[in-house]
């Protein structure tokens, strides 16, 4: 081998690096242990020391704790520098949101009143429900079936003043649709900067946002987040500030005491038995002044049953009235009657009733809200928005409580001096209104205020404020963002999952070391230097990029454990023959590395382009499986090519010998015969029907589709003893209709899938979704629980995953997982006719693949129902059906090298008895690797994560199915296509 000092200089620098980058890997995890048990031994509730741990950590950010001698590090610079670890090992959430583009175009319209639009819109959104097409795609398609003579380019539609700089009424639809597409593709990407501000300003460690496509879908991965429902609201929430004038409350008493009357009627409610002159009217007349103020109502009305006036209670918060918490939406509905709105004065027409903040009764417990009347417009717009707000802070009020401190621009700061100088005159109150909820309503009790500054108070806790700071700092949402995809991990699965996944890889690690010793002797030991080697820049360079490691990532690096073995045991297979040639020791190692190149490529390069493959269409956990993977093949190439060669050569230029071979293993598989072509038809006849069982299960049984596929919510849930999943179904099935529980793993943890309200994608309907589920597992779960402890699985019991998919990004899941499929068959067919020259080749390595995706997926079908472990077809399915593919193509690929080289030795395929003498020469290494990987993945089948079993069960299944395919169905398909296939002497093939 030349230049070998290059490679050695390399080798050196890539370690290095390499335990360079993973250095600050381990010093994270100490300073993070460190905070950990210092936390734990100040506090006992779980909330606190998760707080203690971030404060702990905050104070140390900017402080030196790395010395590596020639640098010193921050604990933030460690932190960025450390590996990241993914959602199913550290814990947190990861979601995908959708802008709404309705809302998007409501806003562009001017909020248009207009019948066919607004009818568009709403056509739009059941064309959504089945299409694969954008909402905008669908609005237009929906606007042209109803439009008539109408334009987009209308005054009531898109011609409006805030569009009048792009769009004029003599413009065409077509015309339109393109401004109207560039101003969506604007708000999305303003949508985006403002949760991607939001999220930097969260405090999350390595998070990662990021737009997908040109769609209106950010994903959102925040991995070791702890309070997952404060992270949700915050990504979620519009954030629409406004400061409105507040109508005094003398100014409706008469509006409320007509409007108890007119409801009297429009709802048939009968007059007392009690007889008037029983009550305590001067009691009641105070009551209704002190809540009211005066009224001109006669006072013996109130003797009757009030719809308004059973509901109010005196303020809390210095609003108008108080209301129960419970009657809110039955007060807002009958505030919403028209008939009820027609008692308001002709100064008021125009109110707009908001509701403040829950405050709890200190005595009785019981939550209130007041109800405020806002001073509106005809166009029900605030006199000053957010947009005004250039910066805002958490801080302190004068009572030492929570607040907001914000600061506006110049235009702002002059509208705010004028309306709070009107308050001042009127002794009126100013109410800070945040997303139709009013936070404060404050007097200008000291006069106008100048200069923009202002505060917003409340009853905030400490987080509540820094978000709510944090939102207005980062702007408001152009558009609501709805949750289509979810998936939440407990930071003790995530922990779990680590230990699980480090203990299969330690074991599949130790027994393919061993194992490649046993067979090998002193040259396993350099496939093993090799090895770790290969292993230390697999991470290493994990950790420079920034890549995140995710329990399929890992995966990944097992499997790339199987295919840096498979290298080398080409190698070492290919220089065993040259010694049996009786070719000297030097000259069999140059001659078989040189002759292992080829399959080594072509065998790496099939599974590279799968995994390519798998990264452009993946997300989530299945890119960084694909990452790893693409890592691990480039790394793999590198120690067996170059590493293990230059260990060779300097033992052999020793003048020492190596035998590649111990006592047990010297002279196996040597001197096969097999007559592979001759049994073809034995082999057409199993697969046949293996094939009918499998397509027969396919349709009638079908396959256990998961959310991925159908959308739908799925939580996994942990009890601290063991149930009975068909009891829980009964259950569960009572409170939402339909549900599907499976045992998963012990028998004391459930996994949990419901389409109770699939379409709807609110954080409201999730948080219901799951206080359902909570309430109808109660009687399986410890009697003193809370609902947050079930939610945050506080001592292991409770819900520790849970994931949702909407049913239109489940359609999108299912296109992207067939073309992903499909893209990788085509890339492959077409590399092999690259390599190979011969349609024959890529026919036959293309039928084996079906023939091996179709057997997995008919092993699925007939066993899902009864496997203790999900066999959900879901993505990371779909990453073991691509692996599968990957490694079939990789045995067929290294066998048709073989053979090639073969036919070209010894001229032609001499009626298949040249490829008999092929395969039988690849005997050795098929076997061998196959079996090595195979303990691979099955020492991570019994001792990994419950949540991988699934992906691995496949991958077992499809190394047994590919590896039997590549023998015995690619290359006698590309046998029997060949049209001259040759003479075989004497004997049949």
């Amino acid at each position: 081998m030349q230049n070998k000092g290059l490679v050695k200089l390399f080798a050196l620098l890539f370690g290095l690096v390499s335990i360079y980058q993973l250095s600050f890997t381990f010093k994270a995890n100490q300073v993070e242990e460190e905070a950990k048990q210092f936390a734990q031994s100040k506090f006992q509730d779980v909330d606190e020391i998760n707080e203690a741990e971030i404060r702990y950590l905050d104070s140390i950010s900017s402080q030196e704790v790395f010395d590596i001698g020639i640098a010193n590090f921050t604990f933030k610079e460690v932190k960025e520098k450390s590996m990241n670890l993914g959602l199913d090992l550290k814990g947190g959430l990861n979601v995908i949101l959708e802008i709404s583009v309705k809302d998007i175009l409501k806003g562009l319209s001017n909020n248009s009143k207009d019948p066919a639009f607004n009818k568009a819109l709403a056509d739009a959104e059941e064309i959504q429900k089945d299409a694969q097409e954008s909402y905008l795609e669908s609005f237009y398609q929906a606007w042209d079936a109803i439009k008539g003579d109408q334009k987009l380019a209308s005054p009531d539609i898109f011609a409006n003043r805030n569009l009048d700089d792009v769009i004029n009424i003599n413009m065409t639809d077509d015309e339109v649709k393109k401004e109207i597409e560039q101003k969506v593709d604007e708000s999305i990407v303003s949508a985006f900067e403002v949760l991607r501000k939001r999220i930097d300003q969260f405090g999350v460690t390595s998070p990662n946002i990021q737009r997908l496509g040109n769609t209106g879908r950010v994903l959102v991965e925040l991995p070791g987040v702890k309070d997952v429902k404060r992270a949700t609201e915050l990504i979620t929430t519009t954030a629409q500030l406004q400061f409105w004038d507040v109508a005094k409350p003398q100014t409706l008493g008469a509006f409320f005491a007509d409007a108890n009357e007119t409801l009297k009627d429009v709802l048939g409610v009968e007059e007392k038995e009690e007889a008037i002159e029983a009550q305590d009217s001067t009691s009641t007349d105070s009551t209704i002044d002190d809540l009211l103020g005066e009224t001109s109502t006669d006072s013996t009305s109130l003797g009757q049953v009030n719809p308004i006036f059973d509901l109010i209670d005196a303020p809390r918060s210095g609003g108008m009235l108080g209301i129960k918490l419970e009657n809110k939406d039955k007060f807002q509905s009958y505030l919403d009657m028209p008939q009820v709105r027609a008692n308001l004065p002709a100064d008021a027409r125009n109110v707009k009733f908001a509701f403040g903040l829950p405050t709890a009764d200190e005595e009785t417990g019981i939550e209130y809200v007041d109800l405020y009347a806002l001073k509106g417009n005809r166009d029900n717009e605030p006199e000053l928005s957010g947009a005004v707000v250039t910066d805002a802070r958490q801080s302190y009020s004068n009572t030492n409580k929570p607040s907001v401190t914000m600061q506006m621009n110049a235009k702002g700061a002059k509208k705010w001096e004028e309306i709070t100088g009107r308050a001042f005159t009127n002794k009126s109150q100013i109410a800070i209104v945040l997303d139709d909820i009013v936070y404060s309503a404050p007097t200008a009790s000291n006069g106008a205020i100048s200069g923009g500054n202002t505060e917003i108070s409340g009853n905030f806790t400490v987080n509540e404020a820094i978000d709510l700071a944090n939102v207005l700092r980062a702007g408001k949402l152009p558009a609501s963002a709805d949750i289509v995809q979810a998936d939440q991990v407990g930071p003790s699965l995530g922990k779990e999952a680590i230990e699980s996944g480090t203990k299969s890889f330690l074991i599949a690690l130790t027994l393919v070391l061993i194992w490649m010793v046993l067979y090998y002797g002193k040259a396993g030991i350099f496939a093993d230097i090799a090895l770790l080697l290969n292993i230390l820049l697999i991470f290493g360079v994990l950790s420079g990029l920034g890549a995140v490691l995710t329990l399929p990532g890992l995966a990944g690096i097992v499997l790339t454990i199987g295919m840096s073995v498979d290298a080398n045991v080409l190698i070492f297979e290919r220089v065993r023959e040259e010694l049996t040639k009786g070719k000297g020791m030097k000259e069999a190692v140059k001659d078989g590395f040189a002759n292992a190149l080829s399959s080594i490529l072509d065998a790496n390069i099939t599974t590279g382009l799968t995994a390519l493959i798998l990264f452009v269409f993946g997300t989530g956990p299945i890119k960084g499986f694909a990452t790893t993977l693409l890592i691990g093949i480039v790394t793999s190439l590198f120690t067996a090519i170059f590493i293990t060669r230059l260990l060779v050569d300097w033992y052999v230029n020793k003048n020492k010998t190596l035998d590649f071979s111990t006592a047990i293993t010297k002279g196996l598989f040597k001197n096969m015969n097999i007559k592979f072509i001759a049994k073809r038809k034995v082999a057409y006849v199993i697969s046949g029907i293996l094939i009918l069982v499998s397509l027969g299960s396919l349709f009638t049984n079908k396959l256990d589709q998961g959310i991925d596929f159908v959308g739908g919510r799925t939580y996994q849930v942990r009890f601290d003893q063991a149930v009975s999943s068909e009891a829980v179904a009964t259950d569960l099935n009572a409170v939402f209709g339909s549900a599907e529980v499976k045992t998963i793993g012990a028998a004391n943890q459930l996994k949990i899938s419901t389409k109770y309200k699939v379409n709807e994608n609110s954080a409201e309907a999730d948080e219901e979704v799951q206080t359902m589920l909570f309430e109808g597992l109660k009687s399986y779960l410890p009697a003193d629980i809370t609902y947050t402890e079930f939610s945050e699985a506080t001592n292991g019991v409770g819900k520790v995953l849970s994931s949702k998919v909407s049913p239109t990004i489940a359609d999108d899941i299912k296109k992207e997982s067939f073309w992903a499929v499909l893209g990788s068959l085509v890339v492959v067919f077409l590399y092999i006719l690259f390599r190979f020259k011969r349609w024959q080749f890529s026919t036959g390595a293309v039928v084996a693949v079906f023939h091996d995706v179709i057997i997995v997926l008919g092993i699925f079908s007939l066993l899902y129902k009864f496997m203790p472990f999900s066999m959900e077809i879901d993505q990371a399915f779909i990453a073991a059906i691509l692996t599968v593919i990957g490694y079939s193509l990789n045995d067929t690929v290294v066998v048709f090298d073989r053979i090639r080289e073969v036919i070209a030795e010894r001229s032609g395929f001499k009626g298949g008895k040249n490829i008999n003498s092929a395969i039988n020469s690849t005997l050795s290494r098929t076997l061998n690797t196959s079996l090595t990987t195979l303990v691979v993945l099955l020492a991570m089948f019994i001792f990994g994560a419950d949540s991988l079993r699934g992906l691995l069960f496949a991958l077992i299944v499809g190394v047994i199915v590919g590896t039997y395919s590549s023998v015995f169905i690619a290359t006698p398909i590309m046998y029997d296509t060949l049209k001259d296939k040759g003479e075989a002497p004497q004997e049949e093939a």
